[in-house]
C-alpha cells in the first residue's frame, strides 16, 4: 500500500518534469528561429507538448522505452551483485553485508538521476538540433515548399510549414527568409503533401 501511495505522489512530479522539458525543448527550438514560442502557446499546447514529442515518431517512443528498460536492467544487475567490492565502493557501503534497504534507496536515487538526465538530454538535444537544422535550411534556402495554404479570403500560397500549435501556424513562403505566423482562424485549409 505504501508503494502505491509513493507512486501516486511521484506521477504528478514526473509529469511536471516532462512539461518543463517540453517547454525547454520548444523554447530552445524556436529561439534559434527568433520566435518567443511562449507568446504564441496556449496552456494546452504546453501540457501536451512532451507527450506529442514522445509519440511524434514510433522510433522515439521505442528508444525511450528501451532506455528505461536498459537502466532498470543495469540497476537490477548492480542489486544482484551488491556483495561485490566494486558495488560497495561505488555506493559507499561498508564491508559488512550491505543492507538491502540502503542499496534499494541508493539505486532508486541512481535510477531517478539517470532517467532525468537522459530525458533532459533527449529534449534539449531535439530542441538544439532541430532548431539549428531548421535555421540552417532557412538560411541556405534548402526548403521544399510543398504545402498549400488557403486563407479565408481565398488567396493561396505555397509554403513550408515549420510547425503548428492549437492557435497558430508557423510557415515560410517561397523566396522569403521571414517566418510568418498566422492564426488558425485566418486559414481556411492547409494541403499537406505525403
Amino acid at each position: 500500500m505504501k508503494s502505491i501511495e509513493k507512486l501516486q505522489n511521484l506521477i504528478p512530479l514526473g509529469y511536471l518534469f516532462l512539461v518543463v522539458m517540453g517547454i525547454l525543448k520548444e523554447s530552445v527550438y524556436f529561439y534559434q528561429l527568433k520566435i518567443n514560442i511562449l507568446k504564441y502557446s496556449t496552456i494546452m499546447d504546453i501540457l501536451i507538448s512532451p507527450i506529442a514529442d514522445l509519440t511524434a515518431n514510433p522510433l522515439i517512443l521505442f528508444f525511450i522505452i528501451l532506455f528505461l528498460l536498459l537502466i532498470t536492467l543495469i540497476l537490477l544487475l548492480i542489486y544482484n551483485y551488491r556483495s561485490k567490492n566494486w558495488v560497495k565502493k561505488k555506493f559507499n557501503l561498508n564491508d559488512n553485508e550491505p543492507s538491502t534497504d540502503i542499496i534499494k534507496s541508493k539505486l532508486k536515487k541512481a535510477f531517478l538521476l539517470a532517467v532525468s538526465t537522459g530525458i533532459l538530454s533527449f529534449f534539449l538535444g531535439i530542441g538544439l538540433g532541430g532548431g539549428k537544422n531548421m535555421a540552417q535550411k532557412i538560411k541556405n534556402n534548402k526548403l521544399e515548399y510543398k504545402q498549400k495554404l488557403t486563407f479565408n479570403t481565398g488567396e493561396t500560397e505555397n509554403i513550408f510549414l515549420i510547425d503548428a500549435n492549437s492557435a497558430y501556424y508557423f510557415y515560410l513562403i517561397a523566396k522569403s527568409k521571414s517566418i510568418k505566423i498566422a492564426p488558425i482562424g485566418a486559414i481556411k485549409t492547409i494541403e499537406l503533401e505525403n
